[in-house]
């Protein structure tokens, strides 16, 4: 037979107790009879610090793609100056006035065509710059460097700079510069001060966009025009949370940002097949409750809802570890219940 485990009853004491004894962690020696046991718990400072997934892997090799599309881009460049250039002679040939006036439009395309260089040249230099203090935040929290760790906020404090929703944050992280504090939480009063409100304008954007989407998809006629319309509100959500944290992406940023998007999507286990509760509703016949398109409708608003938390991931410049990650959960529910509302 099988020895009954003695169970011993609540009971009061002292510490200073001579039947009281604290035994280290790892020890797994049994309790001798009549004694009392105190195991303490590990300090959680003292747990190792979770490191984040790299949002986007490293570049392999060397870019012969990008060889051949510079290359490419070269010569049609090469052409259309020629193309111009013939024109122009020909315009001047036929009439003095016609030359200027095709001169004069060749100057203004340049020229728009030279700003519209330099503001895709620095969206994409803003958006290296979020990824290189997303990383940089999370090697100081584990390294607890402080002089990195001031080094960093400076360049946030940078970033936020042009916003006047942060202005009273910024000024109260600014008085926190000299205090004696170390990396990792400074890394973290950073985020406490600087991300809580473009947190919460985040999660209302993603939540108006999921929302949007699934009443649109629910009531829309033809497939086609749930796909188009998902595709603009998605690229619509991903810049405006792109110029929430501090980005201004063009053309090529834009480009690059849905790029990284998936990316982390695919890191993260995909658009929503890993997701439990998306799982749990298919599952468990929640969406067999509703009507067809209603069911639909609840389902791209979850996947639109899903794309805007990994954009959140990907464009924030630092990561979630003071403050909450926003959950598809919380976000699932204000959807149902609104959809439910609307019943």
């Amino acid at each position: 037979m099988s020895e009954r485990p003695h169970h011993r009853r609540p009971a009061t004491f002292k510490l200073d107790d001579p039947g009281v004894i604290v035994m280290d962690p790892d020890d797994s020696s049994r309790p001798s009879r009549g004694t009392v046991h105190v195991r303490p718990e590990t300090d959680p400072s003292l747990l190792p610090v979770p490191l984040e997934a790299p949002l986007v892997a490293g570049r392999r090799g060397f870019r012969w793609g990008a060889m051949f599309w510079s290359a490419v881009g070269g010569l049609v460049t090469l052409g259309l100056g020629l193309g111009v250039t013939r024109l122009i002679e020909d315009l001047f040939a036929r009439s003095e006035s016609l030359g200027y006036l095709g001169l004069g439009f060749a100057v203004v395309a340049a020229l728009a065509l030279l700003i519209v260089i330099t503001r895709e040249a620095l969206g994409l230099a803003r958006l290296a710059t979020i990824e290189k203090l997303h990383l940089r935040a999370s090697a100081v929290l584990t390294s607890d460097d402080r002089a990195e760790s001031r080094a960093v906020v400076q360049d946030l404090l940078g970033l936020a700079h042009q916003n006047p929703h942060l202005a009273r944050a910024r000024a109260a992280l600014q008085g926190h510069a000299d205090d004696i504090i170390d990396g990792a939480d400074m890394i973290r009063l950073a985020e406490r001060e600087l991300m809580t409100p473009l947190d919460q304008e985040a999660r209302r954007l993603v939540s108006s966009a999921a929302q949007r989407v699934s009443v649109v998809t629910a009531v829309s006629p033809r497939a086609v025009i749930d796909v188009l319309f998902v595709f603009v509100a998605s690229l619509r959500l991903i810049r405006q949370l792109a110029r929430l944290y501090g980005a201004r992406p063009g053309a090529l940023g834009m480009i690059r940002l849905m790029r990284h998007v998936i990316a982390h999507l695919a890191i993260t286990g995909g658009m929503a097949a890993g997701d439990s509760l998306i799982q749990q509703m298919l599952g468990h016949g929640i969406a067999a409750k509703l009507s067809q398109r209603l069911g639909e409708g609840v389902l791209n608003g979850l996947l639109t809802a899903r794309l805007g938390l990994a954009a959140i991931d990907v464009t924030r410049p630092l990561p979630f570890t003071a403050l909450p990650r926003p959950a598809l959960g919380d976000l699932a529910k204000d959807l149902l219940r609104k959809r439910a509302g609307e019943e």
